[in-house]
Formats: C-alpha cells, structure tokens, sequence
C-alpha cells in the first residue's frame, strides 16, 4: 500500500475516533439544562406583590442561566388559572410559577380545584415574607392596637375591614385577629388591594391589613396609621410600629409570601438547581436591600423546605377557613 494512502487512512479513522469521542459530550452539552427561554408564570396582574417577587429575581436568572427569563401574568380566579397553568406545563424546566399565601388557602377554600396541589406541583424556593401590617384610618377614633379591640368590643360592628378578596392573606389574618380578640367586624372584600386601600384613606373602611408594599408608603405621607406587624419582629421599613407579639397579643402573626413552584415531575436536578440559583439571588446584599425597603424577609431556602412549608400554611389557614366559615367568592 503506498505511503500517501496509508497516511490518508490513519488521518480518516483518527479524525472518526476524535468526533465520535466528542458527539456525548456534545450531546450533553445540547441537553443541559437550560437550553431555551424560562418562563414564570405569575397568577397575578403585573405591579403587585407576586409580580414584583417574580421580577426581583429575573435578571439575576438570566445572568446566571443564560437564558432569556420571561415573565407571564396570567391572572384571575384568585390564581387558579395561573397556577393550573404551571400544573399542566410540560416538566422539562421551561416553567415555573410564584405563588403567595393565597395558593395555601385554596386547598381549603375551593372545594374542587383543577389542579392536585400535593400531585401536579412541587416546590422550588420559598423567596420572601411579608408580614402583613395593619393600618386604621387617619380619623378613626383609636390609634393603637388596644384601643380598635376596646372600641370594637363596645361597639360591635361599627368596625369594618377592608380585603383584595375572600380567602387572602388580609382576609384570614383579620378573621383569625377577630377569633383571638374576640371581636365582630364585618368584612368588606375588595377586587384587589388598591381599591380597599383608597376606600380605608376615604373612610369607608377602619381596617385594613395588607403587605407592607402598598401601606408603607401611605403611612409616610400620613394618608393612614399603622397600628401593628403581623410578625415576630419589627420590620426594618418601619421599625417605630411594634409588632402585636409585642402589644401583647401573644402568638398572633399573618403573612403572605413568594415561593416558586414547578410542574411536578420537573427532574429534581432542575428544580435543585432552579433553588440555587433563586437563593443566592435572594440572599445577595443588593436584593436584601430592595426586600427590606418593600417590608420582606428574604428566605431562599431548599425545596423541601418549601414543601414543609406550604404544608404548614395550609394547615394554619385551613382551620382559619373552616373556623371563619369563609367562602370562594
């Protein structure tokens, strides 16, 4: 055989053992996760709470994923769109959801849902707390924490509350406030928190509980009164107003939430690695800032935390629920 030939050969079958060799890890590399857009599903209008969760972390996600991160808002139903949404998606990594409180609440509050919360979702990152404040109106005749329950018990029914709606976070914290102090106010649900914010303002309402996101602000400018934290500790947006714990209302704490979920049978190497990279997005000074400014407590912890977690508030919230006789709207 001529040497030129011979050389040729050699070339060709080293050549077919190099690409051959590089075809698995170019195989992995084409699998690896995440190979196209990420989407969060958001079961709220843009500019609430969820969505300004869902967005605290999406540029950092981009960055660290090298994926376009997108936000879809997909509201209505008190979530339950949203979150059927991220049930039925397919479990490759492509979605996820945030949810808050509410997402707890409905196991108990509707008694049929399109999703099975233990079968179709699993937890990725619980992302923040709230603990809910609650604030009284300018005029009202008592300023603190003491004086609403010794008014209210004097004068049953003369206090009214405002929520964003049956079965949320403001709801059930006031109806377990009433259980504990043993008082009767009459609930006025709202579609949304901005509208029972500006009827408290108005005087329509004496109550309100709500995130500190959307009374913060209001209180500084004296529009409304903050009264207590629904929390174990002060929170650093507003560290003059006590928590009720503190007041003297021994156990009493309400919050909503953040935490992001995916379709249940997501590969747990995807939702580990989804979990990561939320908390140390969390957990960062720059996004520990920003949460303290909007009255939240940054968590980012594992996804079996998570899971725990949400078995907790469903319990809590369940009973609050069933106690209440509260009903889906």
């Amino acid at each position: 055989m001529p040497h030129a030939t011979l050389l040729s050969r050699r070339r060709f079958t080293f050549a077919t053992a190099a690409a051959s060799l590089a075809l698995p890890a170019f195989a992995q590399q084409q699998g690896a996760w995440p190979n196209k857009p990420v989407r969060i599903v958001v079961p709220y209008t843009p500019g609430g709470f969820t969505d300004q969760m869902a967005r605290l972390v999406q540029v950092g996600l981009q960055t660290r994923l090298g994926q376009p991160v997108l936000i879809d808002n997909k509201p209505g139903a008190n979530s339950l769109i949203g979150v059927d949404a991220v049930a039925k998606a397919p479990p490759d990594g492509s979605t996820f959801g945030v949810v808050i409180a509410a997402y707890a609440a409905n196991t108990t509050l509707y008694p049929k849902l399109p999703y099975d919360p233990r079968k179709d979702l699993a937890g990725v990152s619980l992302m923040g707390v709230s603990p809910l404040l609650a604030a009284v109106n300018i005029e009202a005749p008592f300023k603190t924490a003491r004086e609403l329950i010794d008014y209210a018990r004097a004068n049953p029914g003369k206090v009214s509350f405002g929520s964003s709606g049956n079965g949320s976070a403001a709801h059930l914290t006031t109806e377990l406030w009433k259980s504990l102090t043993q008082t009767y106010m009459i609930h006025i649900p709202y579609r949304g928190a901005m509208p029972a914010l500006t009827d408290l303002m108005g005087g329509q309402i004496q109550l309100f509980f709500d995130a500190p996101t959307g009374l913060i602000n209001q209180a500084k400018a004296g529009k409304v009164r903050l009264i207590g934290v629904a929390g174990d500790k002060r929170l650093a947006a507003v560290p003059e107003v006590p928590t009720f714990i503190e007041q003297g209302f021994a156990g009493f704490t309400g919050s909503t939430w953040a935490g992001m979920l995916a379709p249940a049978a997501t590969p747990r190497d995807i939702v580990k690695r989804m979990s990561d990279e939320v908390a140390r997005i969390i957990r960062s000074d720059e996004t520990r800032a920003r949460l303290d400014a909007m009255g939240t407590i940054a968590a980012g912890g594992t996804p079996e935390e998570f899971d725990a977690f949400i078995a907790s508030e469903t319990t809590k919230w369940g009973k609050v629920i069933r106690t209440a006789g509260v009903k889906a709207e």
